[in-house]
């Protein structure tokens, strides 16, 4: 079984071209920032979002294929959504909301099965509760076990743990990472929240403003990032430039060693703690040193990231023993310096 999508639309100033694959037993997280279109190809996919061009297939069914006209209405898709902020119906007990779907599609036994599912979502007591009466991890299983009760071939999650704290976040992802794995059909989820992505999909595809930037498994996106907003995701410095033997000339301006460049158009990515700060010139074997102006600190723990000004704009991270002594908080001229053995350098 697989899930064929290509959709093209316009919503305001968003031009959405997406084509995407997704197999059976596979796990695909659609990660982005907000406003870059993942909620709009998960509604389209589901029929729920109008569209300019779209194809989409399920295990050679067609679903929709515009120029053709064909269009399968959202209810008979077999394809289970669990909405960012769930859509339970507030009138309804958790037993009704998870049967709603099973008495919508005229399950004889709707009943008995949506109780099986409350079971199995550990909320057995809480089958007469109302949703205003739950927490939001119940929410949660109560919006997931409506979804799959049907049994569709694939199912949707809009940021399916954006509603919950950070600490009732923890517990549920683990409850919905065991749940993820029992669904043998194909599993598309959205986020922006990179953890959540890697702990949750077996590939990420990566969208920003509307198209696709990058996909791979998730050590292969965050080892090598393509572009500024999945580089700020995984905290580090990426530039692009053509290698020549040694060095990259950034297309930005600017030269940087790299002990692995040769020759093509390149990504460079520098880790952050790679970057050393002084107040002055410094002396030693480093191949990259400039100048710049320091501002920009932000605290990450028991580090410190700098932002610098300069030919080329980088973030160092120090230690705030580091911070305090340099004074680098009042912000002021300072050297970048890092070898360039900790420059990593892969095809554009």
């Amino acid at each position: 079984m697989s899930l064929d999508a290509d959709v093209e639309t316009r919503i305001g100033t968003l031009a959405l071209q997406m084509r995407l694959d997704v197999e059976e037993g596979e796990v695909v997280a659609l990660l982005g920032p907000n406003g870059a279109g993942k909620t709009t190809l998960l509604r389209a996919i589901a029929g729920l979002a109008p569209v300019e061009k779209c194809h989409v297939e399920l295990d050679g069914m067609v679903l929709e294929d515009t120029p053709t006209g064909r269009y399968v209405p959202t209810e008979y898709r077999p394809i289970g959504f669990v909405f960012q902020d769930y859509l339970l119906f507030p009138h309804l007990s958790v037993l009704d909301n998870v049967a709603f779907g099973l008495r919508a599609r005229g399950h004889r036994d709707a009943a008995r099965h949506a109780q099986e599912w409350v079971d199995r979502i550990g909320l057995t007591t809480r089958a007469a509760a109302r949703p205003s009466e739950l927490s939001g991890g119940e929410k949660q299983r109560v919006a997931l076990a409506r979804a799959l009760a049907t049994e569709p071939r694939v199912l949707l999650l809009d940021e399916p743990l954006a509603a919950l704290d950070a600490t009732t976040r923890v517990a549920v992802r683990r409850e919905l990472r065991s749940h993820l794995a029992s669904f043998r059909g194909v599993r598309l989820l959205v986020t922006h929240d990179p953890l959540e992505a890697a702990a949750l999909a077996d590939r990420l595809v990566v969208m920003e403003d509307g198209v696709h930037v990058q996909s791979g498994s998730p050590s292969e996106v965050t080892e090598h990032p393509r572009s500024r907003y999945v580089a700020d995701l995984v905290g580090v410095n990426l530039l692009r430039g053509d290698a020549d033997h040694g060095v990259v000339r950034l297309h930005g301006g600017g030269i940087v060693a790299a002990a692995g460049a040769e020759t093509g158009d390149v990504f460079a990515v520098i880790h952050p703690r790679a970057v050393s700060l002084h107040r002055s010139k410094p002396e030693g074997s480093p191949r990259n040193v400039w100048r710049g102006n320091a501002h920009g600190v932000e605290l990450y723990g028991d580090r410190a990231r700098i932002r610098v000004d300069a030919q080329v704009p980088i973030v160092a991270e120090v230690t705030p023993a580091a911070l305090a002594e340099m004074k680098l908080a009042e912000g002021g001229e300072v050297w970048v310096s890092f070898k360039a053995t900790d420059v990593a350098v892969y095809p554009a």
